[in-house]
């Protein structure tokens, strides 16, 4: 206790018992793609190939990788136009050479330690949402859900092949597999105008363009407007003039079912994104919000609970998680995040010795049960965090 030795008011800092949780971001992206080559006397950005590089603005993007080029550059910068356009604010960018084969999309471990291509994000714990706008082999495509996958806390967007059907999307669709639902598909490609540079002048051309960077922009205005449990669809896609293959309601509804995603043209009102489903082959996680969800409260309880490592593995530090983890989900219950008239009907937290053993206690784990209610009432999905205290 501090020794007050004379009358007065004093101040003390006091560190409360109940370390708050705070939501981690969502909607930072991270692109993998060609761009053109810039060079002059400042500045040559071959510097930046195969490094992730902070983009926050069409402008910035523009300085730093140029603009489209059918040869050089032909689905980046239209999907960086289109992230900016439909709410995107923040994101990484990974420059690949000319030429790249999947390989060098998907990336390597260098022998000097640096990573390249997708694996160029596992150093940046910002990233969670991956986008290779308009590479389509299922090699980068599983190689992206592989990358989401193992990362625990990231999903992907991926693009339909550029002259496909529905036949032809079904059909990719089947030779992608994510048993959690870690990435979702779109389908079809979008005409958009396009700036190109012609005689050192800003002209603007019409080209159809795979449709990620506006889906992954839509994600990220969902987001912030509404939060990441909303499901990215039945909005808007800023700046699609029409769509390569026309899809009607029964070609939307046999591809719903097979977990791919329209963008629909409507009379009057615009194109819009028609389906938020995952490619999961488990119902728990067939809604890309719902995936989305978890994802975020899992990674926000285990980043908020961090102090555990340091504390004893007993019945107190036991509880203050709970306190801890329940007024995380009280408060997105009250947001509407979760469903259920009441908070227990929406969620539930255990961290006692129903979930702990005396051999978790020997060797200094915690683990949290979760339980929420994501799609309705009574249908929980549940998560399990374990933290590791210091012994």
């Amino acid at each position: 206790m501090p020794e007050y030795l004379s009358p007065g008011v004093y101040v003390e800092e006091i560190v409360a018992a109940l370390k708050p949780i705070e939501g981690v971001s969502t909607s930072t992206v991270g692109f993998v793609g060609r761009t053109e080559h810039i060079k002059n006397s400042d500045f040559d950005n071959d510097t930046l190939l195969d490094t992730p590089t902070l983009i926050t603005s069409w402008a910035e993007f523009v300085g730093s990788f140029g603009r489209y080029d059918k040869e050089q550059a032909p689905y980046l910068p239209p999907a960086m136009k289109g992230f900016f356009e439909n709410g995107g604010t923040r994101c990484f960018v990974v420059r690949v050479r000319q030429g790249a084969t999947d390989g060098e999309y998907v990336g390597t471990d260098e022998p000097d330690g640096k990573k390249t291509g997708l694996r160029a994000f596992m150093e940046i714990d910002e990233v969670k949402i991956l986008c290779v706008p308009g590479v389509t082999s299922s090699a980068v495509q599983q190689a992206m859900i592989a990358h989401c996958e193992s990362m625990r806390y990231r999903f992907c967007i991926l693009d339909s092949q550029e002259n496909a059907n529905v036949d032809v999307v079904a059909a990719q669709r089947g030779a992608l597999s994510s048993e959690k639902g870690f990435g979702a598909l779109y389908f079809p490609w979008i005409k958009v105008s396009i700036e190109v540079t012609v005689n050192g002048q800003t002209q603007l051309i019409q080209d159809f363009v795979p449709p990620s960077g506006h889906i992954a922009g839509i994600y990220a205005r969902t987001d912030r407007e509404k939060g990441v449990h909303k499901a990215p669809a039945n909005a808007l896609v800023q700046g699609a003039l029409e769509t390569r293959v026309p899809v009607t309601r029964g070609g939307q509804e046999f591809l719903n079912n097979q977990g791919i995603n329209t963008l629909r043209s409507f009379p009057g009102r615009g194109i819009h994104v028609w389906g938020a489903r995952t490619f999961s082959t488990d119902p728990e996680w067939k809604y890309v919000n719902i995936r989305r969800l978890a994802i975020f409260i899992e990674e926000s309880i285990d980043r908020g609970t961090q102090w555990v490592v340091f504390e004893p593995d007993d019945e107190n530090t036991w509880a203050r998680v709970r306190a801890a983890v329940t007024d995380f989900l009280t408060q997105l219950w009250r947001d509407g995040a979760l469903f259920g008239v009441k908070a227990e009907e929406a969620f539930l937290v255990r961290c006692d010795r129903t979930t702990i053993s005396q051999d978790d206690i020997d060797n200094g784990r915690v683990i949290i049960l979760i339980g929420i209610a994501a799609i309705k009432p009574a249908e929980f999905i549940i998560l399990r965090i374990e933290q590791q205290t210091v012994k």
